[in-house]
């Protein structure tokens, strides 16, 4: 028996997780496991990162059920860096949810997310194991920023305080893996269209609740309260960060109406909540640019001998960006949110930024998804009584504020969030 597991350990992700996870400071405080395909890839990776003999190996071919749920059945929380996930993801997260262990993975992939919602949620319910999908820079930002300005908007306008709009703004240098774009001709080739459809509509994660009517689709975007304007286009992984922070708010509604206390009300987002985010530019022209470029982008991928050239250029899966390349990568993201106005109420606006000096897909990702997998483990007790009682979750509503901690902790990524009294002021800071 292992604490955390690695599934999918000699990846490009991977490794950089058990690199992680060897050099953590609380390493004493739990066992290690790494799992793969190939007893020499495995050999390889421990000889590479000096792992101890400590570290037992595990070898699994994600498509034989039966070895899946023999070396889950050998843990305690489960990382699952396999994807595309709607090929391999379903064996390994399925196994969690019915022999009952907590489950943490970087997929990006809302129809995948939405499939194992209707097939597992009510089994992990049952199992109490705690699956928790996106727990990578899809969607621990977009989840966090959001859940942080929550807190600061009740913290300082009053705990029945709601939120309006929430936008948040992506500034990032970085690259794409051969994983990463693996999943996307995975969406295009293999996932029936009607499927996409659904899990692309609004509040489709959302499987108990429907929220507010969405924010109109645009162009180009501006950040509320930034001077000088802060200008942006369609952010490619928006999609699916805003279904993911759509289910939070889903399930944090649920629990304060069914599991009423103090605690979870404060968690709620408000019945008016509406969100979005866009990719930073440095203009409303290169904004447009953008927005379009990934239009005709997409619909450029929907041509096969297209998908065929750029899959021979680009990394294959398994490979990534190099050392040096990783040095030079850094994410800030900012979220604007605003409280819903009253008669005797004007509105509260918050700011909300989370900077990293690593690169944000895959070395801060490493670091995003270890920290969740750590929460599960040596933090359970302090995740609220209904997180506890199993399901498919999300980042902000099963870890919050205990990740919050581990991420700040880790010193790999920094929070700050303050009321905003104007289009340059700032306010009393919360953290």
């Amino acid at each position: 028996m292992v604490d955390i597991l690695v599934i999918g350990a000699t990846g490009y992700t991977g490794s950089l997780i058990v690199r992680y996870l060897n050099q953590h400071p609380e390493k004493s405080k739990f066992s290690l496991g790494i799992a793969g395909r190939s007893k020499s890839k495995l050999a390889e990776l421990k000889q590479e990162l000096s792992l101890p003999s400590s570290v037992q190996e595990f070898y699994v071919d994600v498509t034989k059920q039966n070895e899946v749920d023999q070396v889950v059945q050998a843990a305690k929380v489960v990382i699952n860096a396999v994807g595309p996930y709607w090929t391999w993801g379903t064996p390994v997260l399925g196994a969690c949810a019915r022999l009952g262990k907590h489950y943490v993975d970087l997929t990006g992939e809302q129809h995948w997310v939405r499939e194992m919602i209707l097939q597992y949620d009510y089994v992990a319910s049952k199992t109490h194991a705690i699956i928790v999908p996106a727990c990578g820079f899809d969607s621990v930002p977009s989840e966090l920023a959001v859940f942080l300005s929550n807190k600061t908007l009740k913290a300082l306008a009053g705990p029945e305080t709601e939120i309006d709009t929430s936008i948040t703004a992506f500034d990032v240098t970085g690259a794409v893996s051969g994983g990463t774009l693996s999943t996307f001709i995975t969406a295009i080739e293999d996932v029936p269209r009607s499927k996409l459809k659904i899990a692309h509509r609004d509040w489709a994660l959302s499987t108990h609740l429907r929220g507010a009517r969405r924010l109109p689709k645009r162009l180009w975007y501006v950040l509320p309260f930034s001077n000088p304007p802060v200008f942006g286009g369609v952010w490619f992984m928006g999609s699916a960060n805003k279904a993911i922070v759509q289910r939070t708010w889903g399930l944090n509604e649920r629990a304060a109406k069914d599991h009423s206390s103090p605690e979870n009300k404060l968690h709620t987002y408000g019945s008016q909540f509406k969100y979005d985010e866009f990719m930073v530019t440095g203009s409303k022209f290169s904004s447009i640019v953008l927005s379009l470029g990934i239009a005709f982008g997409l619909a450029a991928m929907l041509i096969t001998p297209i998908r065929w050239l750029v899959k021979k250029l680009s990394y294959q899966p398994g490979s990534g960006p190099t050392g040096e390349q990783l040095k030079s990568h850094r994410m800030e993201v900012t979220n604007v949110s605003s409280s819903v106005a009253t008669t005797s109420k004007p509105a509260t606006h918050v700011r909300t930024v989370l900077k990293a000096q690593v690169d944000p897909g895959y070395v801060l990702a490493s670091v995003m998804i270890a920290e969740s997998a750590l929460s599960l483990l040596l933090s359970e007790s302090e995740l609220p009584d209904w997180v506890r009682e199993g399901g498919v979750l999300t980042p902000a509503s099963a870890l919050g504020d205990v990740l919050v901690k581990r991420l700040e902790a880790s010193k790999q990524i920094s929070f700050e969030s303050e009321v905003v009294l104007g289009r340059e002021a700032e306010s009393r800071k919360s953290r």
